[in-house]
């Protein structure tokens, strides 16, 4: 039981990985540095997220 106590937040922490990742490289491609920055912080976030997801495993 306790394998699933940071799913949620695991879960999330992708998602925000995926988003970041997608925001940065359009950014990129647009050469929109607003949008950029979204997506590294999406990804910082997601990574947090993660982290947060595999203390609540242990």
């Amino acid at each position: 039981m306790s394998s699933k106590k940071g799913f949620g937040d695991k879960l999330k922490g992708n998602m925000n990985k995926f988003k970041g990742k997608a925001k940065d490289r359009i950014g990129s491609a647009t050469n929109n540095s607003k949008m950029q920055r979204e997506g590294k912080k999406d990804n910082i976030k997601g990574t947090a997220q993660n982290k947060k997801g595999d203390f609540k495993n242990k």
